[in-house]
């Protein structure tokens, strides 16, 4: 998806997508409070397509299950992801997906944080700052060609789900 631009991570390790989510009665039930959780968090982020490799997210190991945080009663998400390199450029894009993504799937009362796991990026600090701040959000996602770009990233198509 580069553009034909060199890769940073030309050759990245590609890891086992975790089995789909099993379905109960219960969850199917509208009567059945039904609270979200880790697992639905994950399962709408996991299948995001990279910005550099037709792979997901999940493909990649820049999601995990265990990096998502959910207080239901509280109304927060807290998503930490993983660049698959330390000077990853596109670690805003990947988290402003994210964040899009959640923004669009999640019901308005929940406060999202979407953030890159502690030490894994040479720049984590500044882009944790853009990702939190509301306004920058609001106007990278003004930017037509920067929301095509995040548009494509999600994107599903059969193979990641």
């Amino acid at each position: 998806m580069s553009g034909g631009a060199r890769l940073e991570n030309a050759n990245p390790l590609i890891f086992q997508r975790t089995g789909e989510r099993l379905r109960t009665a219960n969850d199917e039930d509208e009567d059945v409070a039904d609270p979200i959780d880790d697992r639905e968090i994950f399962d709408l982020i996991r299948s995001i397509n990279d910005p550099e490799h037709p792979l997901s997210l999940e493909e990649l190991n820049v999601v995990e299950q265990v990096r998502v945080r959910v207080d239901d009663q509280e109304n927060t998400v807290g998503v930490g992801f993983t660049p698959t390199i330390p000077h990853c450029s596109m670690a805003t894009l990947i988290g402003l997906s994210i964040k899009v993504k959640l923004l669009r799937s999640l019901p308005e009362r929940f406060k999202i944080d979407v953030h890159i796991t502690p030490g894994t990026h040479a720049s984590e600090d500044a882009v944790n700052k853009q990702l939190a701040d509301k306004e920058r959000v609001a106007a990278a996602l003004e930017n037509s060609q920067l929301l095509e770009v995040v548009n494509q990233c999600l994107i599903s198509n059969a193979r990641t789900g």
